[in-house]
């Protein structure tokens, strides 16, 4: 008599040979095609399962019992016919003998539904899913009464994906993802993940490579180098801001006074041995510095996680996760509560444009060319050896626009800086001629660009209220700051680049050479209410051998910091809102540098000083004397708020122009004088007689100055001047700028000349 054989595993449980050796090598793209329940041969239920490093494994029900052994069936793939109540995923594995015998118990990944929902699946498809970070990344939850994490990631043209952490030993064939084909998007929970873990996606790309990347959505990050995501818990982050975003818009409007401190937030200040402070101590320095100093706004250069500290943020891989540099997400939250409630906006510079080509990033993510458009000629910066988006594409779009939002949601930015504005418009951006194609018209704009654009505005006015954008755009672009309805591109300001690079070449000049140069100052009134401006002395004017701002100014000591002085209430007192960066407050001298804090000592320096102490105190006077004054910024962005007195007067650099503002009798009167050459019984005409007090003078004692000036104020002559029925004949101090307004108007609501220290208190 012949002895029976045990049956085929393969056989008793309907298992394909082909499918498991796809499992073991990783490259089966439909996992829950082969893993977790399923119906068997002959009606049966069976459950199959991979589980590396397993010996003996059994299905048990929710009450415990055995519903049957599971074999091996090759390597770690392991199946068997179990009986269970229902649809038949109502169990758990025991491994090695449960917990009674020394093993485990754990829960299946593969005998869960799916976690995306039809409607998330049909917006991401149209690439309108505007919160796509509450569905895609990872979010540890609870499902079917399971602690776990669901994990959800966009790959259309991948093989496979799997996610890969320290729980499955970094090994892609444990946990494979289940594709939702209806829009490319691979997902799974995982049972037992919980906030704090790190993770990657393991991708088999289009082309049969495999790659380890971090997660495109993840909300946090490891600290660099190190390139894994982290799974973080929903915030709980109670705000407490609910006046600040009340009044924003208003605070925000086109008439209201922006005065805007761009800070580095890993350079501002450090500890004694180099370390960074973190989010918490920038609130208790940070905020109250930038308040004393009469600051409206802080503007903090890119904050999403970055791998290379020199790119200052500006190549982001992760543009969903604050940087762990400085804190987690709450830490950053909490910081700009504490701004809001000292009365700053928080804006943020952002990074749309292009991203870095790092393996663990965005680039070929799916083996393919998918965030990034993949004709080169529109998805390569070859100046900054970055990737160009695909705008066109409407899943990339939705990706930074979600992004966007997030940060103004999430983290109560206040508004964007959108970086790069004039690298997305222009397909011949920093392209030699033949390397670029014009648009279907013939022409050299972006459309697909221009369109991601206007969508980004509407979105952010539409949805946020109060909220503002700020295009970095240096071109003569019409429109950026328009309405999209009335053909522009929607942004609420625009960065005057022209102004800013006129004027830092004017005077750089020495005085002696200023005459031949005066157009420099007078040009930009030309076009200065053609958009809604941002007057910037931004980080990119004092790095890579550029110098710092006073380091720009010609002349000795005392004439560079006159100088400086005077250019900057030449800024303040020019239409348009006020941006600087740190350390030009106080007359840094050396370029700044992201790997070390600013010249803080400066102050306390027994030659200079005094002087680097004027200077600051004079920001703070300008600050306020711009912020208290409606003729210095309710007509920042309107023709009718300026008018020239003179601008002509190129032989004794001198110019001069009123400021009003929406009330009658509201004015200002400002008089610059740009050589080192004292100037006495300057007339100039003014629109009201009575006496005009002086109001700022950069060159009192106070800021460092000589002490020259006009005792005050003056009582206008009825002496007509310059078309004007009144006049007076002013004393221009070296190397100056004084400004003056009619008594009539009322007081100006502080003293000129108060002293600001550098932990913002007066004295």
């Amino acid at each position: 008599m012949t002895a029976r054989s045990n049956p085929d595993p393969f056989s008793a449980t309907g298992t394909d040979r082909g499918a498991v050796d796809a499992l073991l090598s990783a490259t089966h793209g439909d996992p829950f095609a082969v893993l977790g329940p399923h119906a068997g041969p002959g009606g049966c239920r069976v459950v199959r399962a991979l589980l590396p490093g397993a010996c003996r494994v059994e299905a048990i029900d929710a009450a415990g019992r055995s519903a049957g052994a599971l074999e091996r069936l090759a390597g770690d793939v392991f199946a068997g016919v179990v009986t269970l109540p229902g649809d038949g995923r109502g169990y758990r594995l025991a491994v090695d003998g449960g917990t009674d015998e020394g093993g485990r118990v754990v829960e299946d990944a593969y005998r869960f539904g799916t976690v995306l929902g039809e409607l998330d699946l049909h917006l991401l498809g149209q690439g309108t899913h505007w919160r796509a970070w509450r569905v895609l990344g990872a979010h540890a939850r609870r499902l079917d009464d399971v602690d776990g994490t669901s994990f959800a990631v966009w790959a259309p043209n991948a093989r496979r994906v799997s996610v890969v952490g320290a729980w499955n030993g970094w090994d892609g064939r444990v946990h494979p993802m289940r594709r939702r084909i209806e829009t490319g998007v691979w997902e799974l929970f995982v049972p037992a993940v919980t906030a704090g873990e790190l993770y990657k996606y393991e991708v088999l790309g289009a082309g049969g490579v495999r790659a380890l990347k971090g997660d495109p959505f993840a909300r946090q990050a490891e600290p660099p180098p190190a390139t894994a995501s982290r799974v973080v818990r929903e915030s709980t982050y109670a705000w407490r801001d609910a006046d600040w975003l009340a009044s924003r818009a208003q605070r925000q409007a086109r008439g209201a006074p922006m005065s805007i401190y761009e800070v580095h937030v890993g350079s501002w200040q450090r500890h004694p041995d180099g370390r960074s402070h973190g989010w918490a101590e920038l609130a208790d320095e940070l905020v109250p510095y930038a308040l004393g100093l009469g600051f409206t706004h802080l503007e903090l250069m890119p904050v999403s996680e970055h791998p290379f500290g020199g790119s200052w943020g500006y190549q982001p891989t992760a543009l969903y996760a604050p940087t762990s540099r400085w804190g987690d997400p709450d830490a950053l939250r909490a910081f700009i509560d504490r701004a809001h409630a000292a009365g700053l906006g928080v804006l943020l510079d952002w990074v749309p444009a292009h991203f870095p080509d790092d393996a663990h990033g965005l680039v070929a993510f799916d083996g393919t060319a998918l965030y990034e458009h993949a004709d080169p000629s529109l998805g390569r910066h070859a100046d900054w050896g970055t990737l160009i988006y695909d705008f066109g594409r409407p899943e990339v779009a939705n990706y930074l626009i979600a992004n966007a939002l997030y940060w103004l949601h999430e983290f109560h930015i206040d508004g964007l800086r959108v970086d790069a504005v004039a690298s997305m418009l222009h397909l011949d951006y920093s392209r030699a001629p033949g390397t670029w194609r014009p648009n279907v018209h013939g022409g050299r704009e972006n459309l697909e660009a221009v369109a991601f654009v206007k969508r980004l505005n509407e979105k952010v006015y539409e949805e946020v209220p109060g909220a503002i954008t700020i295009a970095e755009e240096s071109t003569a672009w019409p429109g950026v700051s328009r309405p999209t309805w009335l053909g522009g591109l929607g942004f609420g300001y625009k960065w005057n680049m022209g102004w800013m690079n006129d004027t830092l070449a004017y005077f750089h000049e020495i005085p002696v050479h200023r005459p031949w140069h005066h157009g420099r100052l007078t040009f930009g009134l030309m076009y200065a209410f053609a958009e809604n401006f941002v007057l910037p002395l931004s980080h990119d004017e004092v790095v890579h051998g550029k110098g710092s701002l006073l380091g720009k100014m010609p002349g000795d000591d005392w004439q560079r910091f006159a100088n400086l002085r005077a250019y900057l209430a030449f800024m303040w007192t020019q239409p348009g809102k006020k941006l600087l960066f740190m350390g030009g407050e106080f007359g840094q001298w050396r370029e700044w540098h992201h790997d070390r804090e600013l010249d803080w000592g400066l102050l306390g320096d027994p030659v200079n000083g005094g002087l680097h102490r004027g200077l600051q105190a004079l920001v703070g006077d300008l600050n306020r004397l711009y912020t208290s004054q409606p003729s210095l910024h309710a007509r920042d962005c309107e023709a009718s708020g300026f008018e020239w007195i003179d601008c002509q007067d190129s032989a004794q650099s001198v110019i001069a122009w009123l400021r009003f503002g929406e009330r009658d009798g509201d004015a200002t009167m400002v008089a610059c004088n740009f050589t080192p050459v004292p100037r006495t019984g300057y007339r100039l005409g003014l629109p009201v007689g009575g006496r005009w007090d002086e109001v700022i003078n950069t060159d009192a004692c106070a800021y460092g100055g000589s002490g020259l000036g006009n005792l005050g104020g003056m009582e206008a002559e009825a002496i007509p001047a310059h078309g004007r029925p009144w006049s007076v004949a002013l004393t221009l101090p070296p190397l100056s700028v004084v400004a003056m307004r009619p008594r009539a108007s009322g007081a100006i609501g502080h003293a000129p000349g108060e002293t600001t220290t550098r932990d913002g208190s007066s004295t």
